[in-house]
């Protein structure tokens, strides 16, 4: 194949080379200098597309110095930050585990899309806009400004970067939430139409006590005749808790399309987030009075249905792992209900 003619296209510093391996020639941007008694060159290829009016856009910005690949690379970036973080052992050594695995994710988060981004161009504006498309889950929106505000204070008082304010400093939290509302009888019953995954991740949230992704990312083996074996997420824990008979017979009727209960794929399992967004949709078409409840209100309704069979606090708390003060609080709950319909059956 001939070679065709190298473009007229001509400007100081403007340079065409012949691509072999693609036939095509291709603009760079090349300033040479004399350093040391050595001759040094820095040649930046324009990527022009055959566009005359891109290649003069990209050339004057090579002339200003401010090509992207002109620019050094950043040194504090959140990569950089975050590693320095979780390797600092004043600071691991301070944390508990379930504390450690809530910053992970948060973090694995900042990290899948700005892990090489220069922390200094954070924005308020940009803070602002990441809690608000958070606002659906106020907790996690929360966190997540908690997660940049530790790490920001880190940086510049910690590793001595020169960050300057703090951009999370006057975005205003959510704030303390409200306790999950348990589930009424009448949206359980309601499960018998809901779709499959719907259904079965609320049928193991409600029977483990479990929390909703825990629960959701059982596996088959987790069950052993009369036993399971349940994560407590928060402290990173595994334990043995008595399977009822209820929760034995669903499992052993499940059809099993992996090793996961709910199973994405022979070695997945469906993710917290595709289940929440099923459950939303199928939640929605039940109307407004179904709004306010949620998948974690499933876990509250075990421990009200446990108050109600005569069980303790031990016995509660030996089931869901909860704390004592969120027992006594869902009790009270069961308590008010029993003790209304025995007040009211008084009067008949």
């Amino acid at each position: 194949m001939r070679k065709p003619a190298k473009p007229r296209i001509t400007k100081p510093h403007l340079k065409w080379a012949w691509n072999k391996r693609r036939s095509v020639w291709e603009p760079y941007h090349r300033v040479t200098w004399t350093e040391g008694g050595k001759r040094r060159e820095r040649a930046v290829k324009l990527d022009w597309q055959g566009d005359a009016e891109r290649l003069d856009a990209l050339y004057w910005e090579c002339a200003a110095g401010k090509h992207e690949k002109q620019q050094a690379p950043a040194k504090q970036t959140w990569r950089a930050l975050i590693d320095a973080w979780r390797k600092d052992p004043r600071v691991q050594g301070k944390l508990s585990e379930g504390t450690k695995k809530t910053y992970r994710r948060d973090m694995e988060s900042i990290l899948e899309k700005n892990a090489d981004k220069d922390v200094r161009r954070l924005t308020k504006s940009a803070v602002r806009a990441a809690h608000a498309k958070l606002a659906e889950t106020p907790r996690k929106a929360d966190r997540f400004l908690q997660t940049v505000s530790l790490l920001w204070n880190y940086g510049a008082n910690k590793l001595d970067w020169p960050l300057g304010d703090n951009p999370t400093r006057g975005v205003d939290h959510y704030g303390k939430q409200r306790e999950y509302e348990p589930w009424p009888q009448w949206m359980v019953d309601a499960l018998d139409k809901a779709p499959e995954d719907v259904r079965t991740a609320a049928f193991l949230i409600l029977n483990t006590g479990q929390r909703p992704n825990a629960a959701i990312t059982m596996k088959f083996s987790d069950f052993d005749g009369d036993w399971m074996s349940v994560l407590d997420e928060k402290n990173d824990e595994r334990m043995e808790v008595y399977c009822p008979a209820e929760l034995r017979a669903f499992i052993a009727s499940a059809s099993r399309k992996g090793a996961y209960v709910l199973a994405k794929n022979l070695t997945q399992p469906r993710g917290y987030w595709a289940v929440s967004k099923a459950f939303r949709a199928w939640r929605d078409d039940l109307g407004p009075k179904a709004a306010k409840y949620v998948l974690h209100g499933l876990r509250k309704l075990a421990i009200i249905r446990l108050a109600e069979a005569g069980c303790s606090d031990a016995e509660i708390q030996a089931v869901t792992n909860q704390s004592a003060e969120m027992v006594a609080y869902y009790r009270a709950r069961a308590s008010r209900k029993a003790l209304s319909r025995s007040a009211q059956q008084r009067r008949t």
